[in-house]
């Protein structure tokens, strides 16, 4: 089996289109036809739906798509570690959810870079579930995230309390800023249920946002309002381009770092975790 059996595999997952594919891992489209019939032989079950113009993936290649995933994803680590090792350093991977990147992670990965010139640093992003996934399979040695995951194969450290504050271009009461051009980010499940009962009557906000720094870059140079943690909006805060509504609740969420406890760098990750700044 081949590892470009799995990564031509993914492409056309992600494109479903051969030619496409093709054309972006520069080979042939007969290369990538031949690569998943090799993948479909080998499994002995068709992956893909071959529709004139609908390539979709068939049960199948649903479950196959998250041993994919891993299967690359372990092969590139382990191309890393060895080049890595040989040069003397511990490679290292943290991943996080885009916000979290914002909040904390940035800072604390300067910090390691700076600090610990034996480590070989990777930083990722990806939505909650691959990171969990990822760090269950130990191709991701730590991921932090807003919901802590219930499984007896990861350790789960608490980081930090993020507080959500609502912030808006102009000042306000939280009844008037929820009116005007308001931007519902999508902070996790915990939070919109507690901006529901705090807000039970609040109309269809005018943008709804899955990350905190695009809401952020919006309101910057378009004006609005939104719920945005403290730590992304002081400093605008404190020139007075932004205005905090004071008589909004503040709304909290913890953030967890994630790692696997059958990890050889466990003591490792423990110690590094202590060294995260304190927020």
């Amino acid at each position: 089996m081949d590892i470009h059996d799995f990564t031509t595999f993914l492409e056309v997952s992600r494109t479903r289109h051969f030619g496409q594919a093709a054309r972006n891992l520069c080979i042939t489209q007969s290369t990538v036809s031949a690569r998943i019939r090799q993948l479909e032989q080998q499994l002995g079950t068709p992956l893909f739906i071959r529709e004139r113009n609908n390539i979709q993936l068939t049960p199948a290649g649903e479950k196959m798509l998250g041993y994919a995933e891993m299967i690359t994803t372990a092969w590139n680590r382990a191309r890393q570690e060895v080049g890595m090792s040989q040069a003397g350093k511990l490679p290292l991977s943290i991943g996080g959810i885009v916000s979290l990147w914002d909040i904390l992670l940035q800072q604390w990965i300067q910090q390691l870079h700076q600090q610990h010139s034996e480590l070989a640093l990777q930083g990722e992003t990806h939505g909650n579930e691959v990171l969990i996934r990822r760090t269950l399979s130990n191709t991701l040695d730590i991921a932090v995230v807003f919901d802590a995951p219930q499984n007896d194969h990861l350790v789960v450290r608490e980081l930090a309390t993020i507080k959500l504050v609502l912030i808006a271009s102009r000042p306000g009461s939280a009844a008037d800023t929820l009116l005007q051009d308001y931007i519902l980010v999508d902070w996790g499940t915990s939070f919109l249920t507690r901006h529901a009962q705090e807000f039970p009557e609040q109309p269809m906000p005018s943008l709804r946002i899955g990350q905190g720094r695009i809401a952020l870059d919006f309101i910057l140079n378009c004006g609005g309002s939104a719920y945005l943690a403290e730590q992304m909006v002081q400093p605008y805060l404190d020139e007075g381009r932004l205005h905090r509504i004071e008589d909004a609740p503040v709304i909290e969420r913890s953030a967890y770092a994630v790692y696997n406890n059958q990890n050889e760098k466990a003591k490792l990750i423990e110690q590094l975790l202590t060294e995260m700044p304190a927020y």
